[in-house]
């Protein structure tokens, strides 16, 4: 997400990288929390728990809150998973990852001479995915709320209707995305002081057109989304621009239940998200790899963990790339040999110690995957936890409002593979599991991860940053359990990321000493730098005193852990 830089203090190469502006003590509450990446939405998540909502209620809440109060990803335009384990120790996943219209096909963003027509899959009403937001908060609710579509959606129809006031970084984020937003005139209608000017910091922000969608939800639930006035007004629009998104697109979507992923590391269960998310899979395949190796020893940060971290990442992001997809449309996915110890040792073997490998077109690599994602974490009195991240693509999506909806509409279909058969070493790839099919989840790296202690959840993770989430909430995992850090500490310590293609290490700057930099090049990689990785909102819940601890991660000065 674009957001203002943090100085990184390090305070030596094996100890925590703490972006200095963030106290280093987590928000306490007895009760319940949310953590998110707006003060508004957290509170209201907490509005609903205190009203008698469980953990999916306020999630719920707060998700409809973040369309409003963070439009850049927050949506109901969108799509993503939740992750959750409930107080009876039922664990659960909700897959309402967007679709690909009914029109759609493989060939759709190449030129009558087969080439690609570039950024054609991320920019226009072509690169729309059909939403699933409403439809898996609905499925949630029926299954395992105990509130009703009329309590949850208040919070947000106030905050839509009376408005709220702008930060400084949304107030910038409007100024940044200006010439974005006057490209569409329904767009510049809402974020644009008489469709020119954008709003600024200080300004109250009002949307009657969202508040008016979000009202036709409080009516009719998931119905006042995928039938009726909204579903006909996105597809009057599609139609009249070039879209392929129909009435019976909407009408046809459904949300999935799936079973979770889950592995343990040292001792603590690991439940995430499985396929079309290539998260679980990826986060279980690293801890694997990593649980055979003594890190704590190493030291935090080290060259030796650092370097055994990326090949980790180096073989997981492989085989992301060629085996992970829609598991509806690519039914073979080997998800139990990619998350067995078995498969891990025999990477292991394959990992030289004191040498990076070298990432090779003999295996195929990972595609193009935005980070303007978001993430919150909630729990509540009773115990029952929920992670969600759910994401427009790109921020603000596809810049497209539907006209008289207030809907910011994501960019989702650029997370298909864009050319068939086409892979190359910057990351661009053509692999069939992730190509363009009508009716198709696109590949996600999202990674809403519950931690279990002793059959109780103990820490709520999640990020955002595209591919990079996998591997941020990877190293969370490691600070919390080798590294046996606070859950601030945790966030704020700094991390890298590999992706097996391109073939480096990114690596937040200032994060390690001149000699830690040499000494993995010296071992053969490859280091670039980047001002921060993506930020992550996460809670534990500590288990002597069961007080929830929550962490809303500096790199995002808009997030809030806010509990009772």
């Amino acid at each position: 997400m674009k957001r203002a830089l943090f100085c990184i203090v390090l305070l030596s190469c094996c100890a925590v990288s703490v972006l200095a502006q963030h106290a280093m003590h987590p928000v306490p509450a007895k009760h319940g929390m949310v953590v998110s990446a707006h003060a508004l939405a957290s509170e209201a998540g907490v509005e609903i728990m205190k009203a008698g909502g469980n953990a999916i209620d306020a999630a719920i809440a707060t998700g409809l809150a973040l369309a409003v109060v963070q439009p850049g990803a927050g949506n109901i335009g969108g799509g993503g998973f939740m992750v959750a384990v409930m107080k009876d120790g039922r664990s659960i996943a909700i897959d309402f990852r967007e679709k690909a219209p009914g029109a759609a096909q493989k060939n759709m963003y190449l030129d009558a001479s087969g080439k690609y027509v570039r950024n054609s899959n991320h920019e226009g009403y072509r690169a729309v995915g059909v939403p699933g937001t409403v439809a898996g908060f609905d499925l949630a609710l029926r299954k395992y709320g105990t509130r009703t579509w009329k309590e949850l959606t208040r919070p947000a129809i106030r905050l839509a209707e009376e408005g709220f006031t702008l930060s400084h970084a949304m107030g910038a984020d409007f100024w940044n995305m200006r010439k974005e937003f006057v490209r569409y005139p329904s767009t510049a209608k809402i974020f644009l002081k008489n469709d020119t000017l954008p709003y600024g910091e200080g300004d109250i922000l009002r949307q009657p057109d969202l508040a008016k969608s979000l009202k036709r939800i409080q009516k009719n639930g998931r119905d006042g989304f995928y039938k009726g006035t909204i579903a006909r007004l996105i597809a009057q629009d599609m139609k009249k621009n070039g879209g392929l998104i129909t009435e019976e697109d909407f009408g046809a979507y459904q949300a999935a239940e799936r079973a979770p992923i889950h592995g343990t590391y040292r001792g603590y269960d690991i439940i995430s998200m499985p396929p079309p998310s290539s998260g679980g899979v990826a986060l279980i395949e690293m801890l694997n790899i990593l649980e055979g190796y003594d890190l704590k020893s190493s030291g935090h940060n080290s060259a030796a963990s650092l370097h055994l971290l990326a090949e980790a990442m180096r073989n997981a992001y492989r085989d992301r790339a060629e085996f992970l997809g829609d598991p509806d449309f690519v039914p073979s996915i080997p998800v139990e040999r990619l998350t067995s110890k078995a498969y891990a040792e025999e990477i292991r073997r394959s990992i030289d110690p004191q040498r990076a490998s070298k990432s090779s077109l003999g295996h195929l690599v990972g595609g193009s995957e935005s980070s303007e994602t978001t993430h919150y974490s909630v729990v509540d009195d009773e115990g029952n936890a929920v992670v969600v991240t759910y994401t427009l693509e790109h921020w603000y999506g596809s810049r497209i409002v539907a006209k008289g909806t207030g809907i910011m509409l994501n960019n989702e279909m650029g997370d298909f593979n864009p050319v068939p058969g086409v892979t190359d070493t910057t990351g661009f790839i053509g692999t069939m599991p992730n190509l363009v099919e009508p009716g198709k989840r696109m590949l996600s790296s999202m990674t809403p991860t519950i931690i279990m202690q002793n059959g109780r959840p103990w820490a709520l993770l999640g990020s955002v940053g595209g591919r990079t989430i996998i591997n941020s909430v990877l190293q969370v995992v490691l600070n919390l359990v080798d590294y046996q850090m606070n859950i601030v500490n945790a966030v704020e310590a700094g991390r890298i990321h590999h992706q097996w293609f391109p073939d480096h290490i990114l690596l937040e700057r200032s994060l390690l000493t001149v000699e830690v930099q040499k000494e993995l090049v010296t071992g053969g990689h490859r280091i670039e730098r980047t001002s921060h990785l993506g930020p992550m909102n996460c809670l534990l819940i500590d288990p002597k005193t069961g007080m929830r601890e929550g962490a809303a991660d500096s790199r995002d000065p808009n997030a809030k852990a806010v509990g009772y």
